[in-house]
Parts: structure tokens; C-alpha cells; sequence
């Protein structure tokens, strides 16, 4: 685990491969390095039973988002809109820059 260069930043639009959201598309919200996986707002949502305490001292069932696994995301390309994988260029200035493999332009966070 952590050996896997992440591509995927924060605000980036990725489109979910498998699972139970499969196809859906969604914005990165968090990009936990360590295990190799990404939060992703609105998927993957999982019912968690939440014991009171003095912020909630109701408790009950609460939504929770739970982390996806980078492997089953592709990033959302602006220009062609396709989900496609990510290519590095470096600039002139040297700049390295994140491309999309279909159509070659920039991609932007």
C-alpha cells in the first residue's frame, strides 16, 4: 500500500467504475495517501450506528461517506468530457503538468 503514484487531487471530477455507484460522477472531497483511497461526495454512502454523546445526544443511525478505492476511479477529462487515465508533461518553464491521454490538453484541479 502507498506505492501507487495518486494522480487524483482534491476537487477533481471522477466517474466510479464499480460498485454500487458505478457510473455515477462526483467531486474528490479528501485523498487519503496511505491507503490508497479517495472520498468522494454523495458515494459511497453507508449507514453507521452512532452512540450519544454530547454533540449528538440523540444518537441513531447516521449517513456516512466512506472512502472509495482509487483503483475503481478515472478522472473526468474538462475538455472531452470522457473519463480517461493521466499522463504527465513537463513545460517549458518546468514546470509538470497533468494531461489527459484522449485528447492531450491540461488537465485542471
Amino acid at each position: 500500500m502507498g506505492t501507487m503514484k495518486i494522480r487524483i487531487k482534491k476537487d477533481d471530477k471522477v466517474k466510479i467504475l464499480v460498485g454500487k455507484d458505478k457510473g455515477k460522477i462526483g467531486k474528490v472531497l479528501k485523498v487519503v495517501k496511505k491507503t490508497d483511497r479517495v472520498l468522494v461526495e454523495n458515494m459511497n454512502v453507508v449507514k453507521v450506528h452512532q452512540r450519544p454523546t454530547q454533540a449528538n445526544p440523540q444518537g441513531g443511525i447516521v449517513d456516512k461517506t466512506m472512502p472509495i478505492q482509487i483503483s475503481n476511479l478515472m478522472v473526468m477529462c474538462n475538455a472531452c468530457v470522457k473519463p480517461t487515465r493521466i499522463g504527465m508533461k513537463l513545460l517549458e518553464n518546468g514546470k509538470r503538468v497533468r494531461i489527459c491521454k484522449k485528447c492531450n490538453q491540461q488537465i485542471d484541479s
